[in-house]
């Protein structure tokens, strides 16, 4: 039987999956913490992810195809276990899991209908930019295109309350992760304190991009 057709073999792809994603959010937001630190680093590392035709053409697709893949197996997922379960569980009971974790479908959902705000925002007009209006390129022009999207404050509200969502995700995520490959030895501890560690830093790292651009907006415009 294959691997993609059993609950385990699908818990270990959504694993593997998630880790790809965690690496890439790690490096996503190293590269948008530089535009608040130095716009001119940040210039140069957005120019060459969105020049280099390894990143556009190989690592582009694959992350896209990570991204659709996890979320895919989520629900197939979610929907397995509904499915199998005879009894409902009792919502915010706590004696076998918290209701969150039972529930990380609806994390996923906003996450996701943030991914495709953050897609218009960004991806649509680089791909426009690039292949449809042929401009030609300004190394520039990123710090002030990214800036300009925390102009208005309902936005950057759906950012920061998105970015939460991910928080909690990532709390039950991680652990899980690591639990559906079998990791449970001496380092276990240290793993789910990393875990914890990511989970609050990371996304509470990009709120802090957010509402410092937001800010910096508003104060030049005061």
């Amino acid at each position: 039987m294959s691997i993609s057709k059993t609950t385990i073999g699908r818990k270990i792809l959504m694993a593997l999956s998630g880790f790809f994603l965690l690496f890439f959010l790690l490096q996503h937001f190293i590269i948008n913490f530089t535009s608040v630190i130095d716009p001119t680093v940040f210039n140069e590392l957005s120019h060459f992810m969105g020049t280099n035709a390894l990143v556009q053409f190989l690592l582009q697709p694959v992350l896209i195809f990570g991204v659709i893949f996890h979320f895919v197996m989520g629900f197939v997922l979610d929907i397995k276990n509904r499915n199998s379960r005879k009894t409902k569980y009792v919502n915010f009971n706590t004696n076998n899991s918290s209701w969150f974790s039972q529930n990380m479908i609806l994390s996923g959902i906003v996450i996701l209908c943030f991914l495709g705000l953050h897609f218009y925002d960004f991806w649509v007009p680089e791909i426009t930019y690039k292949y449809i209006e042929f401009t030609a390129e300004d190394p520039t022009r990123y710090h002030h295109e990214l800036t300009e999207k925390f102009h208005d404050p309902i936005r950057v509200g759906i950012y920061c309350v998105s970015f939460i969502f991910l928080s909690l995700h990532l709390l039950h995520g991680f652990n899980s992760a690591f639990q559906s490959i079998g990791f449970n030895n001496k380092y276990s501890a240290i793993i789910k304190k990393i875990g914890f560690l990511y989970a609050i830093l990371i996304p509470l790292g990009f709120i802090f991009i957010a509402l410092f651009h937001h800010i910096n907006i508003f104060l030049k415009h005061a």
